[in-house]
């Protein structure tokens, strides 16, 4: 696989300027805007992607002329390169050069989509298809492509986030499989570590909220959590989930070295795209990370053999095992387009079509995003990356909810994770109150 900066690593760069930008998409121009074009007609759309790396834009550019091969009276335009707060510019100025479809990398932002207005619920447009999102798409990304009912926007390609471990250090510290639970994991961590001094030779997993891909969000979503009520409010507070999975965090930060001697032995570790990521490098010998790390770790050529696995799941989830978190690339057509039922006919093409969806995937190494295409016999990959085929298929896998306020909430929740593991906060039951005052607080303003 050629080493490529996958979506979910570019989407933490846009929530925050995403937004800012989507707080004001409520007032998008919408009229004499619909579904009244007659998509049998010679006409042009204009598509807007986030994809920048050359073999992502050749990527697009191959799904977009196999679209057109299909539909030849439809030409597709596409402009690269876009990000969440360029695309929100683009919605609310409406135009000839404003996307008709849109693609982003920021699922956290499907709820300010749908609630502003910005894009269209594609509910009618599945049912005059005759296509059912929920016997198409896996029970997560239908999840995270709707807010309140309102499907606003459609899965394209996803991400799924497991365990990587160093099967050589393994073996040498006498563990015979990935861990399936959180105490075996919290047992391998220990055995895996190996100390030098006030540092490491070898540390068994770097739990640091500022590590690499180790959210509040990637750890909890093993412990199953509801993040909000029934009434909408914050559940962080009452699902003991969360708890748990900040204790969990906060013992192993104590038992792998305390905060201070892993933020100090973190400073002298690669950054998380270079060749000199820690995993690469045996520097930490387990890893949690998105199916794009394999084709990465292997371009590193590291001197030990790579193990994939399931992350963790809670000693009384055994059943669970296999699960993941899930998040990914969703795709929407702008309210102001005046050519939707053209618009469609392109986002059903490259998010439905079993063929068009697999070759997508092929060539961006990401998940696919429909369980047909996850079954294609025409699917390539090491057998390693079935892993993550698994993990987006399986109905247990969990995401982060959307929020009319986008990720927010999310930003609150580790921020509560850096308070408690630097001792900021000692009270977590106190912490976990506030937070969710906060969440609460903030979704009634955005609303």
């Amino acid at each position: 696989m050629p080493e490529v900066i996958p979506s979910a690593a570019r989407k933490a760069a846009f929530v925050l300027t995403a937004s800012l930008a989507l707080l004001a998409t409520a007032c998008t121009g919408q009229s004499g805007s619909g579904a009244t074009d007659d998509a049998s007609k010679d006409t042009t759309i204009n598509f807007w992607h986030a994809w920048s790396a050359p073999n992502e834009v050749q990527a697009v550019k191959s799904l977009v002329a196999g679209f057109e091969k299909a539909h030849p009276n439809i030409h597709v335009n596409i402009v690269g390169n876009m990000t969440d707060d360029k695309i929100n510019q683009a919605l609310r100025s409406g135009g000839d050069k404003a996307p008709d479809v849109i693609s982003s990398f920021t699922t956290n932002n499907v709820g300010k989509f749908c609630s502003s207005g910005a894009l269209v619920d594609l509910n009618p447009f599945f049912k005059k298809s005759g296509i059912d999102p929920q016997a198409t798409f896996p029970k997560t990304m239908n999840e995270y492509t709707q807010f309140n009912g309102d499907r606003c926007t459609v899965p394209l390609l996803g991400d799924a986030y497991g365990l990587y471990y160093n099967k050589t250090a393994f073996e040498k510290a006498g563990i015979a499989n990935p861990p399936k639970t959180w105490s075996e994991f919290e047992a391998d961590a220990k055995k895996l570590t190996v100390p030098d001094g006030d540092s490491y030779k070898q540390l068994g997993f770097m739990p640091d909220y500022h590590g690499w891909e180790t959210t509040t969000e990637h750890y909890f979503a093993q412990f199953a959590p509801a993040y909000f009520g029934k009434d909408g409010k914050s559940n962080l507070a009452k699902d003991p989930a969360f708890e748990k999975g900040f204790s969990l965090q906060k013992r192993l930060v104590v038992e792998l070295g305390g905060f201070q001697k892993l933020e100090k032995f973190r400073a002298t570790l690669g950054d998380e795209w270079g060749p000199k990521h820690p995993f690469h490098t045996g520097q930490v010998a387990m890893q949690l990370d998105g199916e794009w790390r394999l084709g990465m770790a292997e371009q590193a050529k590291p001197d030990f053999e790579i193990g994939v696995a399931p992350l963790p799941v809670p000693d009384d989830q055994t059943a669970q095992y296999g699960k993941g978190y899930i998040t990914g690339t969703v795709a929407g057509i702008a309210a102001s387009s005046h050519k939707q039922n053209a618009a469609w006919e392109f986002v059903k093409y490259v998010t439905t079509d079993t063929d068009a969806v697999v070759g997508f995937a092929n060539d961006i190494h990401n998940v696919p995003s429909t369980l047909a295409a996850l079954k294609s016999p025409k699917l390539k990959y090491d057998p390693r990356f079935k892993t993550f085929l698994d993990i987006a298929a399986d109905p247990d896998s969990t995401t982060s909810p959307a929020s009319v306020n986008g990720g927010q909430y999310l930003v609150t929740i580790q921020q509560l994770g850096y308070d408690y593991e630097s001792g900021k906060v000692t009270d977590l039951k106190s912490g976990l109150k506030n937070a969710a005052a906060q969440i609460d607080t903030d979704i009634a303003q955005a609303k």
